[in-house]
């Protein structure tokens, strides 16, 4: 599930995904990302959801896709925050 939360922040629910349909499902998310969005929050979960997390981080990491400034750990170990640009 794909939501708008405030405005610039795009968030996606990849709960019950495999960890190669997440990272495309995010991949994609991340290509049509418009420049009013700055940030895209995942939940993936904590439990399960680590698969998925490090999978994001493997492969939309630093230098791999060029939308992608920064990605970052949360408050909460089940969500993954990536910036598209400063706010």
């Amino acid at each position: 599930m794909v939501r708008m939360l405030a405005q610039g922040i795009i968030e996606i629910d990849v709960h019950g995904m495999t960890a190669e349909e997440a990272v495309k499902a995010v991949e994609k998310l991340v290509g049509t990302a418009g420049s009013a969005t700055y940030r895209i929050r995942v939940i993936h979960g904590y439990h399960g959801g680590t698969r998925i997390r490090e999978a994001i981080r493997r492969e939309l990491g630093y230098g791999l896709e060029p939308k992608i400034k920064r990605i970052l750990g949360g408050d909460n170990p089940g969500i993954t925050e990536l910036v598209l640009r400063e706010y």
